[in-house]
């Protein structure tokens, strides 16, 4: 007989996103919240970011990652928020009853009143990427670089090179550097980087690390160890030019190319999926389709700043308090479009009449753009922005004035010149 426990709120990830998300429940006066951690210690991917940068919209100062975490996770024991740590989720029904297994407990169940999903994301692996060769050591996805020298004390590796300029590309290519290797280069499939514009300043031009835009690698080189990589530049259509093939002797091939939402237990409860971010559909309140199953942070979609992470769980937090306590919404029903140029919105829909911050991402870099939220044809909000780039996320606020006005029930995000 598996044993079954109930909870009023029941949340799926310790990381920066469940924890913020306990902490703001508590603070609206919810006390029955349980938070399950895979790992052996709350925290997430911020444990092993151990550089600075965060918190500067969250706390007004420069932290690093494990600081940004600590601040929660004194919270999280000042509040006295249970937690199980080292436990799996296997399985969410939607009936909100959640199948879980740990040493201690072996497995259990648990019917909550209210789910949040807030599982983070993972990197795109060696095998997604059709690169040819053998499997020689050395190749690593850089998060996972990143674990070894951050929190491990090893060397991936001496003499490097990056395929993909997201985030934590860029971060290991300062960090490689610091340790002693050699970053011989960032290579970058797209036009332009997908990583923070301050990153691109602070880990390669402050290295004179080259960033090859319009580059990929196209053969892994070694048997035991990877012994060099050749690269080459691509076309319109990203398919190599090889007349453009060049070797770079290397004993390392880092990947950062994407991460993936982890979102296998949001597809067993029967959440429907947004094909652009990998991520549920939500509201306003990050509630999916499936009623009392709410999503924040990097399992909805990539965040660039994880101060956005904890302030997207503050919001999914008061949605499911909302639900738990059974206050209504539904005032509007209202889907979200956008053109293309704008890749996506979160949230897809709005079923609020209340203030609403629409996160997006473009597609490509635009300059000097208007950024139009229509309805029908006609321009409900419009403003100028003098650049947009795919690896900055955007905001835009839509009030419950405007939002009380629409009346087809879709409104349109797009680019103007």
């Amino acid at each position: 007989m598996i044993k079954r426990i109930k909870k009023e709120l029941v949340i799926v990830g310790g990381g920066p996103a469940g924890m913020s998300a306990a902490v703001a429940a508590y603070e609206r006066g919810l006390r029955d919240i349980l938070i399950l951690e895979r790992d052996n210690a709350l925290g997430g991917i911020l444990r092993q970011c151990i550089h600075n940068g965060f918190g500067l919209h969250r706390f007004g100062e420069e932290l690093t990652g494990p600081e940004y975490a600590h601040r929660y996770i004194e919270k999280v024991l000042e509040y006295k928020i249970p937690y199980m740590l080292e436990t799996m989720v296997t399985g969410i029904d939607k009936n909100r009853i959640l199948t879980a297994q740990n040493c201690k407990e072996g497995i259990f169940e648990i019917e909550a009143g209210a789910i949040i999903l807030a599982m983070g994301c993972r990197e795109r692996p060696k095998g997604a990427l059709n690169i040819a060769g053998t499997r020689p050591s050395g190749v690593y996805t850089a998060g996972t670089a990143q674990k070894y020298v951050n929190m491990k004390g090893y060397m991936p590796g001496k003499r490097v090179v990056i395929l993909g300029s997201g985030d934590i590309g860029l971060i290991m290519a300062r960090r490689m550097t610091l340790e002693g290797a050699k970053v011989e280069c960032v290579c970058e499939l797209m036009p332009y980087s997908g990583g923070l514009a301050r990153n691109i300043e602070q880990c390669l031009n402050d290295f004179d690390i080259p960033l090859l835009l319009s580059h990929t690698v196209i053969e892994i080189h070694g048997k035991e160890r990877v012994t060099g990589v050749t690269i080459a530049k691509v076309d319109e259509n990203r398919r190599p030019i090889m007349d453009t093939a060049r070797f770079i002797e290397c004993d390392t091939l880092l990947l950062s190319c994407g991460l993936i939402p982890e979102n296998e237990l949001t597809r067993s409860a029967g959440i429907t999926i947004d094909r652009v971010t990998n991520g549920a559909v939500v509201d306003g309140s990050r509630e999916t389709d499936v009623k009392g199953i709410f999503a924040c942070g990097n399992v909805l979609h990539v965040h660039d700043l994880v101060d956005y992470v904890s302030e997207e769980a503050e919001i999914c937090a008061c949605g499911a308090v909302d639900f738990i306590r059974g206050q209504a919404k539904g005032e509007a029903d209202i889907n979200i479009r956008t053109d293309g140029k704008v890749r996506y919105t979160v949230p897809r829909k709005l079923t609020e009449i209340k203030d609403t911050t629409l996160y997006f991402r473009v597609s490509d870099i635009f300059r000097d753009v208007r950024l139009t939220v229509k309805s029908a044809d006609r321009v409900i909000l419009s403003k100028k922005k003098q650049k947009l780039a795919p690896g900055e996320m955007e905001t835009v606020t839509i009030s419950a004035d405007v939002i009380r006005e629409i009346k087809n029930g879709e409104i349109t995000v797009s680019l103007e010149a």
